[in-house]
């Protein structure tokens, strides 16, 4: 493939996914990984993708800032921080293949579950931040798939439409800067990436406003159906 073909095909990957993010609050580094994986590999496509990520959460927490749920967030990040390690060892130490079938097993079951009109328990954070921060920070470290866990968290808390979207721009942003950081000392960064990165900043900026124009059209009712849906999505990308 050529270099102008990769390109393009890198951009419309990253466009998609900021859109989906930007609509219900998450989603784009499970959706373009598998895909940019296959275009540019595992070491080229975390660093894009984390380094994305920050921008679009910067993006959005400015303009929702009033709905974040600080006391969560800050606690979530907190419990993120070992697992940040932790999963940087395991990009290079633990096969790719075993962690996302067992990640893909536990977002299918819990989408399905839900959508079978269970109600869940709204519980305190309490004990809930410790194991979902920390599984946030290892799968974000390794394969910038730190959303499930920050959702499946915010669904037991009982977070409305906002609060979901602004809270979690609020956990990606911090912990997302923390996993750039640790994979531009770990020399993931390379002059290809950080190209494709400043390529993509007008894109990803057009894509945010979409979402964004998208998701005050979506009941509360209709967000939390997809969030479930995209949860089952997201676990069957992951045996790709």
């Amino acid at each position: 493939m050529d270099a102008g073909s990769l390109i393009l095909l890198v951009q419309a990957v990253l466009f998609v996914s900021v859109l989906i993010r930007s609509t219900f609050g998450f989603g784009n580094a499970l959706l373009a990984m598998p895909l940019l994986v296959l275009l540019i590999g595992i070491k080229g496509a975390s660093p894009l993708v984390a380094l994305v990520g920050v921008v679009v959460s910067l993006m959005m927490v400015l303009r929702g800032w009033q709905a974040l749920q600080w006391k969560d967030i800050l606690s979530l990040l907190l419990a993120s921080i070992p697992g940040i390690l932790l999963g940087l060892l395991l990009l290079n130490a633990v096969p790719e293949t075993i962690v996302k079938a067992v990640l893909g097993v536990v977002l299918i079951g819990f989408g399905l579950y839900s959508l079978l009109g269970v109600q869940l328990p709204r519980v305190d954070g309490g004990w809930l931040v410790l194991p979902f921060g920390l599984l946030a920070g290892l799968l974000g470290g390794a394969y910038n798939a730190n959303g499930p866990p920050v959702v499946i968290y915010g669904v037991f808390r009982g977070w409305n439409k906002d609060h979901f979207r602004a809270s979690l721009q609020g956990f990606f942003l911090i912990s997302s800067l923390l996993i750039v950081a640790g994979q531009g000392l770990s020399g993931l960064w390379t002059p290809q990436i950080l190209l494709l990165f400043l390529l993509s900043i007008p894109l990803v900026a057009l894509a945010v406003f979409l979402g964004e124009r998208l998701a005050s059209g979506i009941s509360q009712d209709t967000f939390n159906k997809w969030i479930y849906y995209f949860l089952i999505l997201m676990g069957a990308l992951m045996f790709l």
